[in-house]
């Protein structure tokens, strides 16, 4: 595994909300650390309303866990852009987040431990 990222499950139960609507609920979401940034949870898509996902047309290379795929965040009163991202070919030292979806935490996008 590389020294730099380190992923575990994340202990207890997670949720993401967007726009008043829960977009998903796990206990099977995952914690990657990387380097001295705050940890991000990634939550398994099976566990996601992936209906209030769009596919954006944004792409992003992270050297350590390889080239990422963003979604908009679509709900009844807005969309928010390039709000959630996953890795759908991650590199193998972090293959454990393949089909799991990230999400930016703002003031329009709660991730938080239920």
């Amino acid at each position: 595994m590389n020294k730099l990222i380190t992923i575990r499950k994340a202990d207890g139960k997670w949720s993401v909300r967007a726009g008043g609507a829960v977009l998903g609920e796990s206990n099977n979401a995952l914690e990657l650390s990387e380097g001295d940034l705050e940890p991000v949870i990634y939550f398994p898509r099976e566990d996601i309303a992936m209906a209030f996902l769009d596919t954006s047309t944004h792409r992003t290379h992270c050297p350590h866990k390889g080239d990422a795929s963003y979604f908009s965040i679509v709900t009844k009163s807005q969309t928010i852009e390039n709000a959630a991202w996953s890795y759908e070919s991650p590199i193998e030292d972090v293959a454990r987040i393949k089909d799991h979806v990230a999400f930016y935490k703002s003031d329009l996008v709660t991730v938080e431990r239920i």
